[in-house]
């Protein structure tokens, strides 16, 4: 099992998720960091992005996945996100967290979670 470690951090998107009407209709801003245990080496020897994951591929499917379809709950969409990732891209493991920055209803603070999926 390779310790190699691709990572994205603070990859934003304004999506209509949540349980509240006010979260489904006024939006907020979210942002996902994401780990892919990938082997590096390949590409550390080739110096060519094709022998290893090309990381605006996968912060691109990030923000499709983050704005196409609303769901209720940060977990659901952290899941969605994590297993799309793996399906698609040759990781082994994906770490992500997911963050609602600018949560409604004057709350403070960032609600967040964190999913990690093997193959």
């Amino acid at each position: 099992m390779t310790t190699d470690k691709l990572f994205l951090e603070d990859v934003r998107f304004w999506a209509r998720h949540g349980l509240t009407k006010e979260e489904q209709s006024v939006g907020a801003w979210f942002s996902v960091d994401a780990e892919l245990a990938v082997d590096l080496r390949p590409a550390a020897l080739s110096d060519d992005v094709g022998a290893t994951v090309d990381y605006g591929l996968v912060m691109q499917r990030i923000v499709e996945i983050g704005t196409k379809n609303r769901v209720n709950l940060l977990e659901r969409l952290a899941a969605i996100m994590t297993e799309t990732i793996l399906r698609e891209f040759p990781a082994s493991a994906v770490r992500l967290r997911l963050r609602k920055l600018t949560p409604p209803g004057g709350l403070v603070g960032i609600p967040g979670v964190e999913v990690t999926r093997t193959r």
